[in-house]
């Protein structure tokens, strides 16, 4: 799913557009005992109430996609008689009333999901009547041909709330604050099927992590029998680990930035694409090329790229990239600098000890506090009147 398929389907969490038909849960200690289920229609819920769950429903399909909201496709055994896509079909086919297959979900969420902690689990089922568009984008809600029927389910951990004092209204006076147990937003989560060209996809789901390093394998592997892509983090691991063994120990400060700049700017040229740019062996090699890398360290780029990544491996853009930050650090310095300014920082040979030099002929901070710089002296010495 791209950004658009998934902005269409959080569009739906609203009053006005609501297409859920059914809500359960099912509330679990840390002790992975069921305290609490629940099963609704989702219109018989109060305003307010259902107000805090569209929350939480925005948020499972929330992030960034390919980071926090990674699009899985199942495996062929999972797609075979009793396997993990089978399951999910039934307890959609179902419509969330059907109690065992219910009971036996909670039962696959409770022994792949690994917290400490006291949660709630929240599955919906909604039946979303998709619009047909026009050839100039509009939507014709008339002319829709296709329903989208899903399963959205969230993890959602529960957390007692701060000790503190309170207000009585009712009495006139400062008191001690009743602590309760406060559902927080989702941990985890799952869409099923997913929503891709704008259309049911029985092979594959949309997962949500909020921390992208934490996928949780056994959730991925055990409860949706996907295969556990790379987590952002360990993308970006991979590729700095390209990166030093392709230039090796003589990798120079001027190549590492030209890596960076192209990279850059190749986010750029395609950020108003709704799909997450991919780079392949290929495209990783053509940016190494474009940054000024020899031909000799090329010579085993092929080599280290399927060591690091597989030989098939791909890389997102995003996931790879630092567009916001460009830090240079030696064990006792760090500078940092306009990522969009990396020119302005080069090394140089200096009595015989490699330095780096930044022009700071403009302006000058030390803790906040201006300094002088040969620019302000020189001003200084033009505005000073010679003696009569």
């Amino acid at each position: 799913m791209n950004k658009k398929e998934i902005l269409e389907i959080r569009k739906q969490f609203t009053p006005r557009n609501c297409a859920i038909t059914r809500i359960c849960g099912c509330y679990v200690d840390h002790e992975k005992t069921k305290k609490m289920e629940s099963k609704d229609a989702f219109l018989s819920l109060p305003e307010e109430e259902a107000f805090k769950y569209f929350d939480i429903f925005k948020k499972t399909l929330s992030g960034t996609v390919g980071k926090n909201m990674l699009n899985l496709e199942f495996p062929l055994d999972a797609e075979m008689p009793g396997g993990t896509q089978e399951f999910l079909l039934k307890l959609r086919d179902s419509r969330l009333e059907d109690d065992m297959l219910l009971e036996e979900f909670y039962d696959k969420v409770i022994a792949a999901y690994e917290y400490a902690e006291n949660y709630y689990i929240i599955l919906i089922h909604a039946m979303y009547d998709i619009p047909g568009k026009a050839s100039d984008g509009a939507e014709m809600f008339d002319a829709s041909d296709e329903v989208y029927e899903y399963l959205l389910m969230s993890i959602c951990p529960v957390t007692l709330s701060k000790a503190g004092l309170s207000y009585n209204a009712e009495d006139n006076r400062i008191q001690d604050r009743i602590r309760d147990w406060i559902v927080d937003m989702p941990d985890k989560g799952f869409l099923f099927p997913a929503f891709n060209d704008r259309g049911t996809d029985l092979h594959s789901v949309l997962y949500y992590t909020k921390k992208s390093e934490d996928l949780q394998p056994e959730m991925i592997g055990q409860l949706l029998g996907a295969v556990t892509p790379m987590s952002a983090d360990t993308q970006k691991e991979t590729f700095q680990t390209i990166i030093e063994d392709t230039l090796g120990e003589d990798g120079d400060y001027e190549t590492v930035r030209n890596i960076h700049e192209t990279l850059n700017n190749l986010i750029e040229e395609h950020k108003e694409e709704p799909e997450p740019l991919a780079l392949d062996r290929t495209d990783v090699k053509k940016i190494f090329e474009q940054s000024g890398v020899s031909n000799e360290k090329m010579e085993m780029f092929d080599k280290n790229f399927a060591e690091t990544a597989g030989e098939k491996g791909q890389l997102l853009a995003s996931n790879i990239a630092e567009t916001k930050k460009f830090n240079i650090e030696t064990p006792d310095v760090v500078i940092k600098v306009n990522p969009e300014r990396a020119d302005l920082v080069e090394t140089r040979i200096i009595d015989g000890r490699q330095c780096l030099v930044i022009p700071v002929d403009d302006h000058i901070e030390v803790n906040g506090i201006s300094v002088r710089t040969i620019a302000n002296i020189r001003e200084d010495s033009r505005n000073v009147l010679p003696e009569e």
